[in-house]
């Protein structure tokens, strides 16, 4: 007996966007690890942020502000090691470990090269990035005093980019690979460090003295190297799990052939992930103008959201895992709907999410100790990131699948330049040109997002990302048998 239409276009529906059990278990090793690490380290972000703001709303701005920068940092680390992670879940899915090594020493490299280049900009020009944050109205005394603890937070945090960048390239390609309990282990230890040194340093316990904004910094330079040491010993250890750490450190050498492949799927994402952080940090800063209370007030809220939107980021590496694998392997269907059973697995969870950001955003500003003013702020800011986090979630989610195929350019283009040719225009005008006060005028400005997402869909829509770029192990040079290396 025939079905009728609309039960086979049901059908059709459902297989698209919702996977069986095995995908979901799956999906749930994969991203639960970093959900729980995720998690941990935003809560103990939100923990330093409290406690900071114990000392004083100008020392949680002065660390908000220079927190702000080291972002750059970290998402210009994430670009520099993007294009190789690329190759890194391809070659694993096509069980190729010396394609692997080769990408592992190749973020090696950029990790030291990068890191090096951020610390070069924050020695020589910290003072002036942090001044562009004070601009906004308030008393002459507390923007002396903000700068004034932004600048010696970030002097201090200098000694802990570089363990961060390594711990990223082992942590990166462990998830990439599948593995995705040792990274969280070195996350985890390393917070809980970051938590108890928190409070010994910031408010002088156990005999050290109260070192306030400070203590803060030493105590997230000393988990960087925890979480490091952690990691890297552990996985030298264990080689014959971990094979492509056989022979990382005995030669440098890195095909040519692939050398230009990581570098050109590589540059598009480093430049992406610099515009897009810088475009960011400059969408604070044109916030910030209307006022040294925003700043506080995006502070709270950002701290709390992104404790929120875990999930979301979490995601985007079961994407780039799951997606990347299957491309891998040859097996552009499934990359496919995969991709969209990610999107809509997202989508579905942070409608959830959301809607308990918005229940409590009124309460959580209070357990801040600032200002009535702040805290309605920071409750306004919360309840926008929550009614916008499905859309950023669709963002999110693309921007993986795209990058998993290498589509590089098309990704630079969804990502940055939307971000700088659209939406840090779109801000400007409304925060310069309009008279709308910032209640109103945030979540205006977030309508952006929404564009973004629709824009998002038609890219993964046309399937033009769906691309394996290890197929026949196509670089030339090869090293005959590591024996001989």
């Amino acid at each position: 007996m025939r079905q009728p239409a609309s039960t086979g276009t049901f059908r059709n529906i459902r297989d698209t966007f919702i996977g069986d059990r095995r995908f979901y278990a799956t999906v749930f090793r994969l991203v639960l690890p970093i959900i729980v690490q995720n998690t941990i380290s935003n809560a103990v972000n939100l923990l330093d942020n409290i406690m900071i703001g114990q000392v004083g709303t100008p020392q949680m701005s002065g660390v908000a502000i220079a927190n702000q920068l080291i972002f750059v940092f970290y998402l210009a680390v994430f670009g520099s090691l993007a294009g190789a992670g690329i190759f890194s879940a391809q070659f694993f899915g096509a069980g190729d470990h010396e394609g692997l090594r080769y990408t592992v020493r190749f973020k090696l490299l950029a990790a030291v090269f990068t890191s090096a280049a951020v610390i070069v900009v924050f020695l020589t020009c910290g003072d002036q990035l942090i001044s562009l944050y004070l601009t906004g109205e308030g008393d002459a005394a507390e923007r002396t005093a903000m700068f004034g603890y932004g600048r010696r937070y970030l002097q201090i945090m200098l000694w802990g980019l570089l363990p961060f960048a390594i711990s990223q390239v082992y942590g990166g390609t462990l998830r990439e690979t599948g593995e995705t309990f040792l990274p969280m282990k070195a996350s985890l230890a390393g917070v809980l460090t970051n938590l108890c040194l928190n409070y010994v340093l910031i408010f002088g316990k156990l005999g050290f003295p109260a070192m306030g904004v400070e203590g803060a910094a030493i105590a997230t330079v000393i988990s960087r190297f925890v979480e490091l040491a952690i990691i890297v010993v552990y996985t030298h250890r264990h080689a014959g799990r971990f094979r492509f750490i056989k022979g990382l450190y005995r030669s440098a050498r890195i095909p040519k052939s692939l050398a230009i492949s990581i570098i050109s799927k590589g540059l598009p994402l480093l430049f992406n992930e610099l515009l897009w952080s810088l475009g960011m940090t400059t969408l604070t800063q044109i916030l910030s103008t209307r006022g040294l209370n925003v700043v506080a007030g995006l502070n709270i809220a950002f701290t709390i959201t992104n404790l929120f939107n875990v999930i979301v980021f979490s995601m985007g590496s079961a994407v780039a895992v799951m997606v990347g694998q299957a491309l891998g392997a040859n097996d552009i269907p499934r990359a496919k709907q995969t991709a969209w059973r990610l999107i809509f697995f997202n989508v579905c969870i942070c409608i959830v999410v959301g809607g308990v950001l918005a229940v409590l955003s009124p309460v959580i500003p209070g357990i801040y100790n600032t200002t009535d003013d702040v805290r309605a702020l920071a409750s306004r800011f919360m309840l926008t990131g929550a009614v916008f986090m499905s859309f950023n979630a669709v963002s999110h989610c693309a921007y993986f699948t795209i990058r998993s195929g290498g589509k590089t350019l098309i990704t630079f283009l969804f990502d940055s330049v939307y971000t700088w040719g659209l939406f840090i225009p779109y801000v400007y005008v409304l925060t310069h040109f309009t008279s709308l006060d910032i209640m109103v005028l945030y979540p205006v400005c977030c309508l952006g997002d929404i564009v973004k997402s629709i824009v998002a869909v038609i890219i993964v829509k046309a399937g033009h990302w769906a691309h394996n770029m290890v197929a026949g192990n196509a670089f030339g040079e090869r090293i005959e048998a590591e024996a001989g290396q």
